[in-house]
């Protein structure tokens, strides 16, 4: 079997979110992709942010897998990994995750995450072969949508004028770098507006933006139909932090009543335990969990006093 690896082309992407689909919900005992997929969109929504990074394994012409490769700033993180079920257990998947972790590396990434299952000794033994290391779980936590609560509607990105927006990623970034230096979602936060896949909420204070949460609605999105989910979110570090993440939460719920969903999904990863706990008592409750692997072998964002959402799926 001659295996090539390389970037994905456009004309890849329908076969790729097929196998993406059929490898996870093979791996999940699902008799239908379809009941793991429903109506959402991954790999072509993530190839349109940043077309370089998606890799797939190719025979021939066919192809038979890919690896998505995301870069936020300096961190960046690969997954999902998806192959089709009839070359499983043939290299392909280290062939995958060997080039995604070269692409890291010439993209000059600073630390690379991923998730993945914390109760598959496969998964995690591949991923160890190229200096990830388990370190806290991961959730993946849901509640359903409350509606407002009488605060302030947020502002939103996709409403600031062009001037507006530069000043606000800028923005965004400060408060990123702060959590970890490098840091930058700006790529996510114009996917989500540029793919109209929902929106990202500003929350502010007297000191300026103090919040903001990358948030993909319904169907065509990450999400999927019913479903509002929270990408990724920070809060500006120091005093007054968990007040600002409360106001976070409430945003999302908020959007998602708004858009119609029942259902309000968000990750963090439990070393980030005031986050954590927060967010249980504020209705959330485990759906999954996943354990978090990252090179080299250090916490990046996952502490304790970081009140930041993601799930790095």
């Amino acid at each position: 079997m001659k295996l090539v690896v390389r970037p994905l082309q456009e004309a890849d992407l329908a076969a790729a979110h097929q196998i993406f689909g059929e490898s996870f919900a093979r791996f999940l005992g699902l008799a239908d992709p379809r009941d793991f997929l429903r109506d959402r969109s991954l790999i072509p929504t993530r190839w349109r942010a940043d077309p370089q990074a998606p890799l797939g394994a190719f025979v021939g012409e066919e192809l038979i897998g890919s690896c998505v490769v995301t870069r936020w700033g300096s961190f960046g993180f690969i997954g999902p990994v998806s192959v089709r079920p009839d070359f499983w257990d043939k290299g392909v998947a280290k062939r995958l995750v060997a080039a995604a972790v070269a692409f890291l590396e010439g993209a000059g990434i600073r630390q690379a995450g991923l998730f993945t299952f914390a109760g598959s000794p496969k998964h995690i033994a591949l991923y160890q072969k190229f200096g990830f290391w388990p370190q806290c779980l991961t959730p993946v936590m849901t509640k359903p949508v409350v509606g407002a609560r009488g605060a302030d509607a947020p502002a939103r990105f996709s409403t600031l004028p062009p001037a507006e927006r530069a000043r606000c990623l800028a923005q965004c970034a400060e408060i990123t770098d702060r959590i970890f230096s490098g840091l930058a979602v700006t790529t996510e936060i114009g996917a989500i507006a540029d793919q109209r896949l929902g929106d990202t909420l500003l929350i502010h204070d007297e000191r300026g933006l103090a919040g903001f949460a990358c948030c993909h609605v319904g169907p065509g999105s990450e999400a999927g139909s019913g479903t509002t989910f929270v990408k990724f979110a920070a809060v500006r570090p120091g005093e007054g932090a968990p007040e600002v993440f409360a106001r976070v939460l409430d945003a999302c719920d908020a959007i998602a009543a708004e858009a119609g969903c029942g259902e309000l999904v968000a990750g963090i990863n439990t070393a980030r335990h005031a986050a954590y706990r927060q967010m249980i008592e504020q209705g959330f409750r485990i759906l999954m969990s996943g354990v978090a692997m990252l090179r080299p072998n250090e916490p990046a964002f996952n502490r304790p006093d970081c009140f930041v959402i993601d799930d790095l799926r």
